[in-house]
């Protein structure tokens, strides 16, 4: 299975939108996401543009702007962000079109065509309010906007979570 940046990078950011949008319900600029995932801005200027288009999210002009989503959390699912920019799930290596043998369909495609389906229903019965609720999606968020942030007082309550969730 192959998913490139543009769809983890597109996941990551609605991510980050949800939380701060969750938390200080004002409109979230691309520098803010920029900084906090370490995404470029001008990358993030294409994705959110494909977004935008697929109705995902809105943006607002003016000194207060920046993005808001433009569906309730539990309505925007994961697929649906990968698909909005232009990205898919498949685990073929001929993309689905059963030609990757000289032209044939080889030994193991109904394998991986069936892994694909299984990998995009998956992500479609996962939505943004499902993943803005799990522990390490807050603690993580704590950790990067404290970073930002600099603010050092506050450093015995923000807790590093590790790759398979337990306070490190």
């Amino acid at each position: 299975m192959r998913l490139t940046t543009r769809g983890r990078y597109a996941v990551t950011a609605l991510l980050d939108l949800a939380v701060q949008e969750n938390r200080h319900k004002g409109a979230v600029s691309l520098s803010d996401i920029a900084k906090r995932q370490s995404i470029s801005i001008s990358y993030l200027e294409q994705l959110f543009s494909k977004l935008r288009k697929k109705g995902l999210v809105n943006s607002t002009r003016g000194a207060a702007g920046g993005y808001h989503l433009a569906k309730p959390l539990n309505e925007i699912d994961v697929m649906s962000i990968i698909i909005a920019v232009d990205e898919s799930i498949n685990a073929t290596q001929c993309g689905g079109k059963g030609d990757c043998q000289d032209g044939s369909m080889c030994l193991t495609h109904d394998l991986w065509h069936d892994l694909s389906i299984h990998i995009e229903n998956y992500l479609k019965n996962v939505t943004l309010a499902q993943l803005l609720e799990t522990k390490n999606t807050q603690a993580i968020a704590d950790r990067q906007e404290h970073r930002l942030c600099g603010n050092k007082k506050d450093n015995s309550q923000i807790t590093t979570v590790n790759l398979i969730g337990n306070p490190a």
